[in-house]
């Protein structure tokens, strides 16, 4: 017998039984009849995960594309498209909307994350010199610095200096340096003038700038035999602070999904 999918042998429980069933029947039929051979501890989920997930009026964030069934007013399924069924199928048309509310909402919570980026990183631009040093210093502590020194400061409020990074269950020497351009690009010459400050004492070097690092810079700062310089530009910046909640705080607003289905697995 050719090996069947899991939704192969749903659609074939149902041909079988020549009726909408509900999802204990399914599986039922589908391990008597010996059509999938399951391979974990709740068997019974899978299915019903199955069936939701590919079900054409059943809409949640995490349903499939592609659907094979419908989930009929009893609470039954059956196999999209097949006829001669006696029993009423709910609409599909509040499905579609649904779908259509949550993809307006993501594209709406992208647009406003891109927009919070740029205003995030514009701020960072207002902080005068000696707040933008303390910025710094917190900034590589949340990145994972330890014991930071800081050994120069320049007039734009950016710093160098080193400390101790935890990566993995190891703690290396890193040196670091802190440059807040607005629109002026860090250049190759910068990035290797940075090396030749740290090669021999320390590990890695890691340069943070608000702005960004043109084509030179990126081309050298891997070079064999050298210490590695990571290139952390003003949205990775950003992008630490968010993740991190470092400056940021996060609101969670619940997104809710249709499983009125499930209430009829209850019986």
């Amino acid at each position: 017998m050719p090996k069947r999918t899991i939704n192969e042998a749903i659609i074939a429980a149902l041909e079988l039984e020549g009726k909408p069933l509900r999802v204990q029947e399914i599986y039922k039929r589908v391990k008597e009849d010996d059509l999938y051979r399951f391979n974990a501890e709740n068997p019974e989920h899978i299915v019903r995960t199955q069936l939701r997930r590919h079900s054409e009026n059943l809409s949640f964030p995490t349903a499939h594309k592609t659907k094979h069934f419908l989930f009929l007013a009893d609470g039954t399924y059956w196999i999209k498209g097949k006829k001669d069924i006696s029993l009423s199928i709910p609409a599909p048309s509040s499905a579609i909307k649904s779908d259509s509310s949550f993809d307006s909402l993501k594209t709406l919570h992208e647009q406003y994350l891109a927009v919070f980026k740029k205003a995030l990183l514009a701020k960072l631009f207002e902080l005068d010199a000696f707040v933008f040093e303390q910025f710094c210093k917190k900034l590589l502590e949340t990145y994972g610095f330890r014991d930071v020194v800081v050994t120069a400061r320049s007039k734009d409020g950016g710093i160098d200096g080193h400390g101790e990074l935890k990566i993995g269950l190891a703690s290396l020497p890193v040196a670091f340096e802190c440059k807040r351009y607005t629109t002026k690009l860090v250049d190759r010459r910068i990035v290797n003038q940075f090396r030749g400050d740290i090669q021999g004492k320390f590990q890695q070097g890691i340069l943070f700038t608000t702005s960004d690092f043109n084509r030179g810079a990126k081309d050298v700062s891997f070079q064999s035999g050298a210490v590695p310089i990571v290139l952390i530009n003003g949205l990775s910046i950003v992008e630490i602070m968010i993740e991190k909640e470092f400056g940021v705080e996060k609101e969670l607003l619940p997104i809710y999904s249709d499983a009125i289905d499930l209430i009829f697995e209850e019986e």
